[in-house]
């Protein structure tokens, strides 16, 4: 819209927030570097605007005349055409032609930092492989384990586009997952899933048009759908499981045949469980396995789910903690006594189930046998603190990745990785030897 009308039209966001840790300015900020958001932002941490404008849903959009008039209101996502086409009749209606756009301060630039806002990472011990998401720079950055950097994949201009290490784009890549030599990444700006062949050198697409799907979209070859912001993956014997945030479902893809389907999840955005065409996810986003059963990372919802993988009788989605859209807070426990706040990704430790609870600034060990869930690494303030696990501080970690002793961390609002040695008990931050920003 922005682009559309620079003169007719002025954005303004309004924050209304659902999370505690989203009312504090200092996160809100983040949130609007990592979105590379251009539009002024309200920050309303006590629903006034929302409760002035009856607002019930996340997002609303409000229309407003020049004489102050409320035109229209829309709840919930909209197709970018049909706003174009809903927008040009009330600019006809209300006779505005051209105008002066409002002078707005400059909005702020994100740091020049090697990473910026990281989402997730894999790793493979056996062959010394460190993969991160550089997010907020639309690449992918491969190191040692030491923090070595190797080569960086993309050439940090937002886009769709396949071809070699340095020419393809990306759009803010989100989940990665290593299978010998193939990366496959979850490309969640571009709503696409891409395969990265480290080997020779290429990178293409293998689900998506690059277009946001809408609705509930049905099985179909991969390349001709349109997805749904796909935030993480997890692949095994031949089929890679995609949490698709947007349609809150678990899909599938066949990398046999391109057949992509959805695997578990009727769309509906909740917490129930029962057979996997049945029940509810609110925006999954992080996958991990111990080989039995998938889990699932609901932030929405602030939980973490299991499903059944193929093969199982009678397949099932199930809880390990969580008990609904708005039950969220910082409590470890057990069971439905647990609490957490947008936990974005897990990790199977070997042992145990490790979560990032990434509005709580921590990391978790959850026991998916007795649901019991501990905090292990963070103090709960925002920051960066290394060294005793008890007394770190990250700044809403996103993602994790295990090697051996070592879990590494995205610590995606301080532009870092950080590293959990569990023998030592201390966190220590891994420099990216080599890594510097796109164009410098």
């Amino acid at each position: 819209m922005e682009e559309r009308y620079p003169a007719q039209v002025v954005v303004i966001g309004v924050h209304s927030p659902k999370f505690p840790n989203e009312r504090e300015p200092a996160n809100v900020r983040q949130a609007i570097l990592r979105e590379d958001i251009a539009h002024p932002v309200v920050h309303d941490p006590e629903l006034l605007l929302w409760r002035r404008y009856a607002v019930r849903a996340w997002p609303t959009l409000v229309f407003v005349g020049p004489d102050g008039r409320i035109l229209g209101v829309h709840e919930g996502e909209i197709p970018v055409e049909s706003l174009v086409r809903a927008v040009a009749q009330l600019l006809a209606r209300a006779g505005v032609t051209e105008a002066s756009p409002l002078d707005f301060l400059a909005p702020e630039q994100r740091p020049r930092t090697p990473l910026a806002f990281p989402g997730k990472l894999a790793v493979s011990e056996a062959r010394d492989r460190l993969v991160v998401s550089d997010t907020g720079h639309h690449r992918l950055v491969v190191a040692a384990l030491d923090g070595t950097v190797y080569q960086v994949i993309g050439d940090g201009t937002p886009g769709l586009r396949d071809g070699s290490l340095d020419e393809a784009r990306f759009c803010e890549p989100q989940g990665v997952f290593l299978h010998g030599d193939l990366c496959f990444v979850a490309d969640r700006g571009n709503h696409a899933i891409r395969r990265v062949d480290l080997a020779r050198g290429v990178v293409e697409t293998i689900a998506g048009t690059g277009r946001l799907g809408h609705g509930f979209p049905s099985a179909g070859p991969a390349r001709q759908l349109d997805l749904r912001s796909p935030w993480a993956l997890w692949y095994r014997d031949g089929f890679l499981f995609v949490a698709m945030a947007g349609s809150h479902q678990i899909w599938v893809l066949d990398l046999a045949t391109g057949l992509f389907q959805p695997y578990a999840g009727s769309g509906m955005e909740g917490i129930q469980g029962g057979p996997l065409d049945r029940a509810w996810f609110a925006q999954p986003s992080g996958l991990t396995s111990d080989g039995h059963v998938l889990y699932v990372a609901c932030p929405e919802a602030s939980a973490v789910r299991t499903v059944d993988l193929p093969g199982t009788p009678n397949p099932k989605v199930g809880r390990l903690v969580g008990t609904g859209l708005f039950d969220f807070g910082d409590r470890d426990g057990t069971g439905d006594a647990v609490r957490l706040q947008h936990p974005l990704d897990v990790a199977w430790s070997g042992r145990e189930l490790l979560v990032a609870d990434t509005y709580n600034h921590k990391v978790k060990r959850l026991d998916p046998t007795t649901r019991t869930c501990m905090t292990w690494a963070g103090d709960g303030h925002p920051g960066h603190e290394d060294g005793p696990l008890e007394r770190a501080r990250f700044w809403e970690p996103g993602g994790l990745a295990v090697a051996g002793d070592r879990v590494f961390v995205a610590d995606t609002n301080q532009h870092a990785v950080r590293v959990i040695d569990q023998v030592r008990g201390v966190v220590w931050t891994l420099e990216l030897r080599g890594l510097t920003p796109p164009g410098g």
